[in-house]
């Protein structure tokens, strides 16, 4: 038996649950010493008890309920948390099962399913192809190592072509029943005679390509059934992290082709949304293009909420409430995306500081005073401000720090560190946003570590920083181009220097 991984007592998912005419499904194992048994479903990628019988005495036990239970693969559990087997729960669901625990291969038995019968039956025909390509190696004894390769890689096509051939009468015979479907998620979609490229060998672009276009082969992602499988989540996972190129604009083209094949409020079409929202806002990978810009997976997440969750396509997963946070998640991100234009700055340096600090704004009570000063004393105001626009450098280094913050008393200086190795080098300039209203701290800080930087900060709270670029805590770093366009996003100062002389060293390859 293999080792149990994970069991929650309830399920996380109820789905539409109407009272049927119920279950019983017998179990009768010969010399098991289990007094308590499980009863399993899987969910993606979880497993979740769906009963528990608390009265097995010598290997016998029984899972009754009045209600039918979801259809699909389910496993039966130890009192240990070890599985015996997967098996099938779908129409039929008032059958019995026996084993005897020494030899489940050779004994185990399903009375009243026929659709578990044929199952076992497919699973020891391939575990009999195995064991016979299992000794095969031994057939090599006496030969050189030339004629044992060979011979093993011609007897390695044969069982393949095999099984394969195996795998293609089951599916043929078992067309459209969900047992078929179930087999075929463990089925990979290759061709086992590709044309030669010219030097000989299988084309292995070809192969790419037919494996890519014919992955899905079969595959209902209409029927909630294959949530409940040990093979479908492995499976989608696998082909976006391993199969398609690992690009933003490529995700987005393949997620849409895949929501084309769900229905719309299902389980499968609602666990996958959920599953790729929360994977694409959380992928922090920054990759880069041809021209030196960066590309960033929070694009995805951007695609997903504005295509199927704020247009309402998405009502069975998310509340109105979470919509609405989710849209205003979405519009600050967009705003951020690698490419895009940062919005005018309007803030003080260290000079005007002390002058903007004795005009009150620290001591605004709301949001009304705070205006009411502003407008006040707008006219003032405005030969003082320093702007990110009136910054001219072919890299701007924008970042956003804190005088209380600890990383950033560590991390400001080593920044500034780091770029004085390329200062005459690269053209660039830092312009430094102290997100704080504290001016003495920050102005003595910015003394004592010779922080020769465009040192600003923003006493007027006109500028909204925390919720425009996204700022849960610092220091946040971005680049930006000359155009003030988001070259790289949320950076750790170490990268900084090394993204800017990689930014150097692609322009100088375009212009040659």
């Amino acid at each position: 038996m293999k080792k149990y991984i994970y069991i929650v007592g309830f399920a996380l998912f109820t789905f539409f649950s109407q009272a049927q005419s119920g279950y019983d499904i017998k179990v009768n194992f010969k010399g098991s010493k289990d007094t308590v048994m499980y009863l399993v479903k899987y969910i993606w990628d979880q497993k979740y008890v769906a009963d528990t019988c608390k009265k097995v005495k010598n290997g016998v036990a029984e899972f009754k309920g009045k209600k039918d239970l979801d259809k699909g693969v389910y496993v039966l559990v130890s009192q240990a948390m070890t599985t015996y087997f997967d098996f099938l729960i779908n129409e039929t669901q008032k059958f019995s099962i026996s084993a005897d625990v020494a030899d489940f291969g050779g004994t185990l038995k399903f009375t009243g399913n026929k659709e578990n019968e044929l199952f076992f039956n497919y699973l020891k025909l391939i575990n009999t192809k195995n064991q016979e390509f299992a000794k095969v190696s031994a057939q090599t004894k006496g030969m050189n190592k030339a004629d044992s390769i060979k011979f093993m890689a011609e007897k390695s096509i044969a069982f393949s072509k095999e099984a394969r051939q195996a795998d293609q009468d089951f599916l043929t015979k078992n067309k459209g029943t969900f047992l078929g479907d179930f087999v075929n998620l463990r089925i990979e979609k290759e061709d086992l005679n590709p044309p030669k490229a010219k030097n000989g060998r299988p084309d292995s672009v070809y192969q790419y390509y037919y494996y890519k276009n014919h992955y899905f082969d079969g595959i209902d992602f209409k029927d909630e059934r294959i949530i409940r499988t040990p093979y479908f989540e492995t499976k989608v996972k696998r082909y976006f992290e391993s199969v398609i190129v690992q690009h933003p604009d490529t995700m987005i083209a393949e997620l849409d082709k895949l929501f084309a094949r769900c229905t719309e409020g299902n389980l499968v079409y609602n666990l996958l949304l959920g599953h790729f929202t929360y994977k694409a806002e959380t992928n922090k990978n920054m990759l880069f293009d041809k021209d030196g810009n960066s590309l960033t997976y929070e694009k995805v997440f951007v695609h997903l909420a504005d295509k199927y969750i704020v247009s309402g396509k998405a009502k069975a997963v998310y509340s109105d409430e979470t919509v609405k946070i989710i849209k205003d998640r979405t519009d600050i991100i967009r705003n951020l995306l690698p490419g895009a234009t940062v919005a005018e700055l309007y803030m003080i340096d260290t000079i005007h500081g002390k002058q903007v600090m004795k005009m009150g704004f620290d001591t605004c009570k709301s949001s009304i005073t705070l205006s009411n000063l502003y407008y006040k004393k707008e006219a003032q105001l405005k030969p003082l401000y320093k702007t990110l626009s009136s910054v001219t450098a072919k890299y701007t280094v924008l970042v956003f720090w804190a005088s209380d913050c600890g990383h950033c008393m560590t991390d400001i200086p080593k920044l500034k560190e780091n770029l004085d190795k390329i200062k005459g080098k690269i053209d660039y300039k830092v312009f430094a946003v102290q997100t704080k209203d504290e001016y003495e701290a920050w102005r003595k800080f910015i003394i004592d570590k010779k922080l020769d930087f465009i040192n600003v900060f923003d006493p007027m709270h006109l500028n909204n920083i925390k919720d425009r670029f996204d700022i849960n805590s610092t220091p946040v770093i971005y680049i930006l181009d000359k155009n003030k366009k988001i070259k790289a996003k949320k950076i750790s100062h170490e990268q900084v220097v090394e993204l800017l002389e990689l930014f150097e060293k692609m322009d100088k390859e375009q212009n040659k």
